[in-house]
């Protein structure tokens, strides 16, 4: 049965490599108590995994983003906890066991991606009205939509979010999938302003560049705009007081994921933009990234780059709070 597995500080333990004369965060990070005492805990930010690619599946793509939510968090968990980062301001609340649905049809994986946004969104509600930040590693970007849902209950309105990514993930309402999260969640009105920075010509299809053209709720920057000057400072300068950060692995180059480039951001653009923006944002979402595809692709560098990512945001973020 799908649920949420909660860690205790001994499954932390076990990830944790312990060295004479070293910290590591995994030393210092707080564990799970109750949901009662979690707006009470000193730690700020609460990391969470949905290691799953059901939703990736249901958009005809290659599975994968299951593998990295693990080694993710073992690289994250090993990094030294010094003056720029201790670790006592995160806690590790752990991550969704999700089974895999009896149906394997694009339309029984669509189903199962619907069971999963239930069980995803409460879980970021009750994070993000205790007053912390959820920080989540996927797991598809079908798991935008809970991020959404969960952070706009949590905060009785409409919330804005910028989304890093090489496609816009508007595809139609024709049952949820890791490319239509977005305009569920628009369809809904849990999402305000859409704005995306980094889009693809060549991967987003005419219906979806139409919806950015005739929607004032999306603006968007594309990649190629991007190669002759274009920046995002007006995109972050929309954003309203509760936004979320969304970050698929796919628009950066070289990277494991189902949609993998060879052409796109290099990681220390996005290390730039989480440093110097992370203020702007209510929760950080990484997404689609991979160790280990289907395909038989690998690539462990993945999981240090997340940790790279999850680090830098709080560093960042913390400065602000």
């Amino acid at each position: 049965m799908d649920n949420l597995k909660i860690y205790a500080r001994h499954d932390i333990d076990r990830l944790t490599i312990h060295r004479d004369g070293e910290t590591k965060l995994g030393e210092k990070v707080a564990v799970w108590s109750s949901w009662e005492e979690l707006q009470n805990i000193n730690a700020k930010y609460v990391l969470l995994g949905i290691p799953e690619d059901i939703g990736v599946r249901a958009n005809a793509g290659i599975a994968g983003a299951a593998s990295a939510w693990r080694p993710a968090l073992t690289a994250f968990l090993n990094i030294q906890s010094n003056r720029f980062l201790d670790g006592k301001e995160i806690m590790v609340l752990g991550h969704f066991e999700i089974d895999e649905p009896g149906d394997s049809s694009i339309k029984g994986l669509r189903y199962k991606v619907a069971e999963i946004d239930e069980l995803v969104y409460p879980v970021i509600e009750k994070i993000v009205a205790a007053g912390k930040v959820p920080i989540v590693v996927g797991g598809g970007h079908n798991n935008a939509y809970g991020m959404i849902k969960g952070s706009s209950l949590a905060c009785r309105g409409p919330i804005d979010v910028l989304n890093i990514d090489a496609h816009a993930d508007l595809r139609e309402l024709e049952g949820r999938h890791s490319g239509n999260g977005f305009s569920y969640a628009l369809n809904e009105n849990y999402l305000g302003n859409y704005l995306m920075y980094g889009l693809h010509q060549n991967y987003n299809n005419e219906a979806i560049l139409s919806q950015i053209d005739n929607n004032p709720k999306l603006k968007a920057v594309f990649f190629e705009d991007i190669l002759t000057g274009a920046d995002y400072n007006h995109l972050t300068g929309a954003l309203g007081t509760t936004a979320g950060l969304e970050i698929d692995l796919d628009c950066i180059q070289n990277v494991l994921s189902s949609a993998e480039t060879p052409s796109g951001f290099a990681v220390n653009d996005i290390r730039k933009l989480i440093l110097s923006k992370a203020n702007k944002f209510s929760y950080l979402h990484i997404c689609e990234g991979a160790t280990r595809m289907l395909d038989g692709r690998v690539n462990r560098l993945t999981a240090k780059l997340i940790a790279y990512l999850v680090s830098d945001f709080v560093k960042a973020h913390r400065s602000w709070v």
